[in-house]
Formats: structure tokens, sequence, C-alpha cells
């Protein structure tokens, strides 16, 4: 038969493990953030609000707005016929361009904007020599 100190310790072990989960698990589902294309997002959108969300698509042309002073950007991400207004405070990327694919991290507010904290612009993968001074180009 165990004894009192066992028990305590074995009771005393099992709790330490089971908050050290659920410290772990809490953790995780604050940094968890959601990827998805505009028109998933438009799919779902009233039960997004509020989450963190990845969203990926393509710049609109001609709906990039820059205030270089106040560094804010508006533009609208465009896919599959869906679009989605993103207000976003920062930097410019030098790539950000109309028919860039970007991926915007942040949050989907009420008035359906999405209030973007990182912007990213994917890089070009298609490069080719140039035939005159041989160096490489986008295509």
């Amino acid at each position: 038969m165990m004894d009192r100190k066992k028990i305590k310790f074995l009771v005393g072990g099992g709790l330490i493990i089971l908050i050290l989960i659920y410290m772990v698990y809490s953790g995780m589902q604050g940094n968890m953030v959601y990827y998805l294309t505009v028109s998933e997002l438009r799919a779902k959108a009233d039960s997004l609000y509020g989450r963190g969300l990845r969203v990926s698509g393509e710049v609109a042309n001609g709906s990039i707005q820059w205030n270089p002073k106040a560094l804010e950007l508006k533009f609208q991400l465009v896919d599959k016929g869906q679009i989605l207004p993103v207000a976003y405070h920062g930097v410019k990327p030098d790539m950000f361009k109309d028919g860039a694919q970007v991926v915007v991290e942040g949050e989907y507010t009420p008035p359906g904007i999405f209030v973007a904290q990182t912007l990213l612009t994917s890089c070009p993968s298609k490069y080719e020599a140039s035939s005159d001074d041989g160096r490489a180009v986008v295509k």
C-alpha cells in the first residue's frame, strides 16, 4: 500500500503537469492566426470579426491610396471577384504595386475593412536574363 507521501507526490506532480499543459494550450490559442483568401474571408465574414487573420490576394488596379507623410496606405485586395478594403499604417514595401500578390496580417473589423499590422509582398519568381547587358529582369 502507498504511504501518504507518495500519494501527495503523485497528486502534486499530476496537478503540475495539468497546469503546464493548460498554459501551453492557452498560449498557442492566442498566437493562432487563420490564413484565408479574400473570397474565403467574405464567405465567413461574420464569424471572423476580431480574430487574428492572414489574408492573401492581389492588389486591385487603381485602388492604392498612399499618404507618405502619415504613413497611411489604403488599398483593395481582390480574389475571385471578391474585394476586401485594407487599411495599413507603416512603411510601404518596395514591391507593393497594382496587381502584386500580397499577404496582410491583422484584424477584420465590423465595417468590413481589414486593418493590417503586417503587409508582405511576394517576390517575383520568374527571372529572365536580359539580352543586352546580362542582368536579370522580372517577367
